[in-house]
């Protein structure tokens, strides 16, 4: 066994980053909107809510905030890419 080519392969059957990295700039808003819609729903107490009203708000917040740094990762990470383009035309404007 030690002398045959042994492939080994990094397939686990599952992905190894979170559910929320590919949401983009609307769904992070529609997780916005539902963490928002969720901290109403605990408000209220509508059918559903935990007995605990603070973990309800702390799911509620827990999605709120993800939509906030998805959001913003990705409006970033655009705002470089448009600065990172700019100052390719203006190097080959110099040229």
């Amino acid at each position: 066994m030690a002398d045959q080519d042994v492939e080994q392969t990094d397939e686990r059957g599952y992905s190894p980053k979170p559910w929320w990295a590919d949401l983009g700039t609307w769904g992070a808003v529609a997780v916005i909107a539902f963490g928002g819609l969720a901290a109403v729903w605990a408000y209220f107490r509508l059918p559903g809510t935990p007995d605990e009203s603070a973990s309800g708000y702390y799911g509620a917040a827990k999605l709120i905030a993800i939509g906030l740094v998805t959001v913003g990762c990705t409006l970033l990470g655009r705002r470089r890419a448009r600065a990172a383009a700019i100052e390719e035309t203006k190097e080959r404007q110099r040229v």
